[in-house]
C-alpha cells in the first residue's frame, strides 16, 4: 500500500481511504456497520492536509460529543504504521462565555496494537526503533513526545499522562482499532505541533 493508491490529482480520495479501513475492520472481525458505510454517515478518513495518508492519517467516528454533560466517545482506526498528528488539548471559552476545561482522555486498544507517545515520562524512543522508523516525515522535526509505550488489545485502559500535554498514537504492525473515552471535545482547543495540520 502506497500513497499513490489513495490520491488523485494530489487530493485524498476519501472513498479509497475509507475502504482501507473497512478492509482493516474485516480483517479484525469488527462489524462494518451500515451506519459507517453511508456516504453521509459519521465515519471519516483524513490525511490532516499533509498528503501522506499512509503514514500520517486516520479513520474515525465521533459516536457522541455532548457538551452539556461533558462526555465524548470516539473510535480510532489506524493502518499499520499510520501516525495521528502529535497534539494537545487546551481549555477554551464557550460561546456562552462559560469556560470549557481542556479535554482529558483515555484509550483502550480493541484490536491490533499501537505505540502511545507522550511528552510525559522518560525519553525512551531509541528503545523502540521500529516506532522511530515509522514516524511520519513531517512529524519528526517537531516531535515533543519522546516517551513511548506499546499498547496491545489486552483489556487495559491507558490514560492521558497529564492535562494539556503533547501526545499521539501510531498504528502497530497490524494496524489498530482503539476506543477513546473522554470529556467533551471542543475543536477550538485542539493544537498540533506540525504547522499547517488540519483535522
Amino acid at each position: 500500500m502506497t500513497n499513490a493508491d489513495f490520491y488523485k490529482g494530489g487530493q485524498l480520495e476519501a472513498s479509497k481511504a475509507k475502504q482501507a479501513y473497512y478492509d482493516l475492520m474485516k480483517r479484525f472481525g469488527y462489524p462494518v456497520f451500515a451506519e459507517l458505510t453511508r456516504p453521509d454517515g459519521p465515519f471519516w478518513a483524513v490525511d490532516f492536509g499533509q498528503g501522506d495518508f499512509v503514514s500520517y492519517g486516520m479513520g474515525g467516528v465521533f459516536w457522541c460529543n455532548e457538551q452539556a454533560e461533558s462526555y465524548f466517545g470516539h473510535e480510532i482506526f489506524l493502518l499499520p504504521g499510520q501516525n495521528i498528528p502529535e497534539h494537545r488539548h487546551l481549555p477554551t471559552a464557550g460561546a456562552d462565555g462559560k469556560a470549557i476545561p481542556c479535554k482529558t482522555e483515555s484509550w483502550q486498544v480493541r484490536h491490533g496494537s499501537v505505540y502511545g507517545f507522550s511528552e510525559v515520562g522518560e525519553p525512551n524512543l531509541d528503545r523502540f526503533p521500529e516506532a522511530k522508523a515509522m514516524l511520519a516525515k513531517c512529524q519528526a522535526p517537531h516531535l515533543k513526545s519522546v516517551h513511548v509505550e506499546r499498547w496491545a488489545a489486552d483489556g487495559k485502559v491507558y490514560k492521558l499522562a497529564a492535562p494539556e500535554t503533547w501526545h499521539f498514537m501510531q498504528g502497530g504492525p497490524e494496524g489498530a482499532i482503539v476506543m477513546e473515552y473522554a470529556t467533551y471535545h471542543d475543536g477550538a482547543g485542539l493544537r498540533f505541533s506540525v504547522p499547517g495540520v488540519a483535522l
